[in-house]
């Protein structure tokens, strides 16, 4: 959905439970013209979605979220301050594929969050 359009995707990093991608982020990308003009914000909804298709390219196969247990976004992601940021992807696979992915960049930590996939 936004990869290659809204952020490129620099270096991975994986093991059999983690995944580590250094993603630059386009401040030109035409969601920012909306989400707000002159002061563009990565809207949260976004950045989850950066995991989600960060974890599907990895391991391959489509996923849909089943529960969110914690979500916090703890810094504004403006594409303009912080192009580059890392995301830290943790997963264990049981009967789901349980999720602890963080956003980071330039010192800061913009979103850290749980989910279950199906």
């Amino acid at each position: 959905m936004f990869a290659k359009s809204l952020y490129v995707v620099t270096n991975t990093e994986a093991t059999p439970e983690s995944l580590v991608s250094d993603i630059v982020i386009n401040a030109q990308h035409a969601i920012f013209a909306g989400h707000f003009p002159g002061a563009p914000v990565t809207p949260g909804v976004v950045q989850m979605q950066i995991v989600k298709e960060l974890l599907e390219t990895h391991l391959g196969q489509k996923l849909a979220m089943k529960s969110m247990r914690t979500c916090k976004f703890l810094e504004v992601l403006d594409p303009r301050e912080n192009p580059n940021v890392r995301i830290t992807i943790k997963f264990k696979q049981s009967e789901l594929l349980e999720v602890n992915a963080s956003g980071e960049g330039n010192g800061k930590v913009f979103f850290k969050m749980q989910a279950s996939y199906l």
